[in-house]
């Protein structure tokens, strides 16, 4: 397990000025023994809290051709057919993860291809599970043309929380099956768009491991 990059700075910040503010309360109030001991506690409990928003796992990625892998840690809360009208402009389907905020924010390439497409939309901060947050929230929309030529659209989306998306790629660049590609901060909901024929080897309210549960497996 390491720290993600996105959290570093954020934490070293938060690290000096915690300490900084229970030093400041010993050396002005130190009579006030419990008032010390509450706010220690606290600034403990709130670091680790931020602290694991920005945990990165370190695992073996997958190498499976035709499987789609979930891009995101979190719970299936979309199974269904929806029309894909940004890019591919056909219907497709739908499957949505949500990341609350105690799950793992990276986000990861659910195919090895090429990105095709790129666009960042700014937009809303609904909240994750409202129906119109795919279309108004702010979002990243990106398809990646795999191996065999199979598009797939994963659209990154900002919640009511999540108020920033983090992005490495472009049209063009090249990504591993369960590549990083991007990071959310503090949750929030990646949908993904497949082909009518891909076989749905997820469930409904299943919890997910970004790169390690499989979502979809591809006709040949």
């Amino acid at each position: 397990m390491t720290i993600h990059k996105e959290g570093r700075a954020l934490l070293f910040w938060m690290m000096i000025i915690l300490v900084a503010l229970n030093y400041l309360l010993y050396y002005y109030l130190p009579e006030q023994r419990l008032l010390i001991n509450l706010s220690l506690i606290a600034s403990v409990v709130l670091y680790l809290i931020v602290l694991q928003f920005f945990r990165n796992p370190i695992f073996p990625l997958p190498n499976e051709e035709g499987v789609v892998y979930a891009p995101a840690d979190g719970k299936v809360v979309v199974i269904e057919e929806a029309f894909e009208d940004e890019y591919l402009k056909e219907k497709r389907k739908q499957v949505s993860i949500f990341m609350s905020p105690i799950n793992v924010h990276v986000n990861r390439s659910p195919v090895k291809g090429e990105v095709e497409y790129f666009q960042y939309h700014p937009g809303k901060y609904l909240v994750a599970w409202h129906p119109k947050s795919s279309t108004e929230n702010e979002r990243t929309s990106m398809v990646i043309r795999d191996t065999k030529g199979t598009k797939i659209m994963v659209r990154q989306i900002a919640g009511a929380l999540a108020r920033r998306i983090k992005w490495y790629v472009k049209a063009g660049s090249k990504l591993d099956q369960g590549g990083e590609f991007g990071f959310i901060k503090f949750g929030s909901r990646v949908d993904m768009f497949l082909p009518l024929d891909a076989e749905i080897l997820c469930t409904m309210d299943q919890v997910t491991k970004g790169a390690r549960t499989p979502i979809a497996r591809l006709k040949s």
